[in-house]
């Protein structure tokens, strides 16, 4: 008797089978087409980006997200196709509360990605400028779209996540072609100040890259106990 259910729920589950085979072949050919499309859509929106001249950290950017949903509206697809009784209104419903919790719970990601956009938009610095952020300095590596990495002077890797760079002052080093650098110089007070300060402008001219406009200067700015300070700046 009870071999008798068995095989009558496995001949049942059968024919299930064979009545969904139909719409499961067909949801698998709609999938492996909304996959190709993903991929031209994901080329169309890297050449229409390449002719606005963005950065390519917003290309990749807009050509993943573009990938991404052109996905996802096929999988949506697939699984109404396989199974008809499926919507998208199920599935909001389907997550109810669990949504909102998922929301808390993922809040700090969905900022930070929220974050990587604007940046990625408004492009207060690119990849490879030289930033300082608090007490880390270096060049930028990549502009992700949960957190940004730079490269510090002395060989390491920072993680910075994107909310604390869009939200925290950002100082550019090299947000500008020109940029004063200034370095202090101690000499003796029996010392010739005014030959010091001819070598010190004679010497910041002859280096390859400082500017003759505005002109290198060296400035007497402090009187210390046991030296005169001279300030070059180029």
């Amino acid at each position: 008797m009870d071999f008798s259910i068995a095989w009558q729920k496995i001949n049942q589950m059968g024919r299930d089978f064979m009545a969904l085979l139909p719409n499961l072949l067909f949801g698998l050919a709609v999938f492996v087409i909304f996959l190709f499309l993903a991929r031209g859509v994901r080329s169309l929106v890297e050449r229409v980006v390449e002719n606005r001249r963005q950065s390519q950290s917003l290309k990749l950017l807009l050509s993943r997200l573009s990938y991404v949903a052109a996905l996802i509206l096929g999988v949506m697809v697939t699984v109404t196709i396989i199974v008809p009784s499926f919507t998208p209104a199920s599935l909001v419903s389907a997550l109810g509360i669990g949504g909102v919790a998922i929301g808390f719970a993922f809040k700090d990601i969905f900022q930070n990605f929220l974050a990587g956009i604007l940046l990625l938009i408004t492009e207060p610095f690119k990849i490879n400028d030289q930033i300082k952020y608090k007490d880390f300095e270096g060049n930028v590596e990549s502009i992700q779209t949960r957190a940004t990495t730079i490269k510090t002077y002395d060989g390491r890797r920072v993680v910075i996540p994107n909310a604390e760079l869009f939200i925290n002052a950002v100082t550019v080093n090299t947000a500008y072609d020109k940029r004063r650098l200034q370095y202090d110089i101690g000499i003796g007070y029996g010392d010739d100040i005014a030959k010091a300060r001819q070598l010190i402008v004679e010497a910041m001219r002859g280096v390859d890259g400082v500017l003759t406009d505005p002109a290198p200067e060296a400035l007497v700015v402090d009187l210390a106990g046991s030296s005169v300070n001279l300030r070059a700046r180029w």
